[in-house]
């Protein structure tokens, strides 16, 4: 076995360790892979390594940062897993107001560094996904109206390619890589090794916003949506929302508000005016630091899970026939379930100022993302829930455009053209380029041509 490893450098994991069953599990429990080898690499020679040692050794790699992808692309079986989450340095230049961070680097490591320069972040809600793969895919978060999504703040990437080379990419060096690598770079190109961030203004503090509605019926969770979706229209961009019609096990049919205003709570409460309106509206507010914002936000996610999701892009108002639809939805859990919900993650305001082209990610113009999701807790009911996704998944997709690549669904018919739009036959292209012999491949990857 160790002339089998020769060539292999950093913390290498095996079947026959004491730790590999923990060590080959992702956030999303009820996906289950069995990888050959997981590498945990500390430098880039280890990455280079990694492979280098694939390819002689003809094995298939998977690369994990956080371990957050939803359907477990991060992982497979019988493949290498190239592991980056121990490199995570990270240091701010000030005179060029830029943040330069190794791939390994979660949300939560990023907030609490920059919060203690007095900067917030463009990052993600949950503080153990990993900022490489959230920031690849495009990065919404809590802050994307006021300031983009994540890869809108990226400036350059260092990665490592097929063949083991460490090559930059910028506006100015391999920008059809970077072009790409910004909305579909998360496992198509290369190991990301590190990457550059423009750094927003400081600030002192934001406005964290909760409100609450337990125990109503389907009816009031479309007048919500339709509030929503209305809402959303005019709203100040320094705000960012999620909103979610649910049913679960403790609270029945229920709903909630959530996000980050980056201003005072007096104008919060104004702006959100529409939504404490609706019955049983019940708010919390708090004037924090950016740091104390992200963390509350956070605090919500399980250490892990067992769900299956999906996720589409909404372009146009939808009707109150179709949001009545909606709501209907998650009125009965499937068995074993203790949580179906709707989420609605807003979109526009930074975001939808930049063109269209500006970057691989594509869906510029969505309104906002809507993510349906089952939550089970014992494994024997891990089919008929994800049954469940599957019959469920049609109503939603005639209403709405596309995929969200961060929000993976593996059922989808042309996944390609869901999640990168008029974008795929360039990004195809590219790959051929920088990746021609399909080295980083996986389930639901660009590809070569002819494959």
């Amino acid at each position: 076995m160790n002339e089998f490893l020769c060539g292999l450098t950093g913390d290498i994991v095996t079947p026959f360790n004491q730790l590999y069953n923990e060590e080959r599990q992702g956030y999303n429990r009820a996906v289950q892979k069995f990888p050959l080898i997981i590498v945990y690499c500390y430098s880039r020679q280890d990455v280079s390594n990694a492979v280098i040692w694939a390819r002689k050794n003809c094995v298939q790699i998977r690369i994990r940062s956080g371990g957050h992808n939803y359907e477990g692309y991060s992982n497979g079986n019988f493949t290498l897993v190239i592991d980056v989450s121990r490199m995570n340095s990270m240091y701010i230049d000030e005179f060029s107001n830029c943040l330069h961070v190794e791939s390994g680097v979660t949300n939560g490591q990023v907030y609490n560094f920059v919060s203690s320069k007095g900067y917030p972040f463009p990052g993600g809600t949950c503080p153990t996904v990993g900022v490489s793969g959230y920031a690849l895919g495009g990065g919404w978060g809590l802050s994307c109206r006021n300031f983009g999504l994540g890869c809108d703040s990226l400036k350059e990437i260092e990665l490592v390619n097929y063949e083991g080379k460490i090559i930059t990419a910028n506006c100015e060096i391999n920008q059809d890589l970077f072009w790409a690598c910004r909305g579909a770079g998360g496992g198509n190109f290369g190991v990301i090794l590190s990457m550059i961030f423009e750094l927003p203004p400081k600030i002192d503090k934001v406005t964290v916003i909760n409100i609450e509605y337990l125990n109503v019926d389907s009816e009031e969770q479309a007048k919500f949506m339709y509030t929503w979706q209305r809402w959303l229209k005019t709203a100040d961009k320094r705000i960012t929302l999620i909103s979610r019609v649910y049913n679960s096990a403790g609270d029945n049919l229920s709903m909630l508000v959530r996000g980050i205003y980056y201003g005072i709570p007096e104008e919060a409460l104004e702006i959100v005016d529409d939504f404490l309106r609706l019955n049983g509206a019940k708010c919390d507010m708090e004037y924090v630091t950016f740091l104390e914002a992200v963390t509350i936000i956070g605090s919500s996610y399980p250490q892990y899970e067992k769900f299956q999701s999906a996720s589409r892009f909404v372009l146009r108002d939808l009707t109150w026939d179709s949001l009545t639809k909606l709501a209907g939805l998650i009125v009965k859990r499937p068995p074993g379930s203790v949580f179906t919900g709707i989420s609605m993650y807003a979109m526009g305001g930074r975001v939808s100022e930049f063109e269209t082209d500006a970057a691989a990610f594509f869906y510029r113009d969505a309104q906002y993302i809507i993510w349906l999701e089952t939550t089970w807790e014992e494994q024997q009911y891990a089919e008929v829930n994800r049954d469940w996704i599957k019959n469920q998944f049609p109503h939603i997709e005639c209403m709405t455009d596309g995929s969200y690549v961060n929000f993976p669904y593996k059922c989808l018919d042309c996944y390609k053209e869901e999640y990168y739009g008029k974008h795929t036959d360039i990004l195809k292209k590219i790959k051929d380029k920088y990746d021609p012999l399909d080295v980083f491949s996986f389930p639901q990857g660009i590809g070569i041509s002819g494959i």
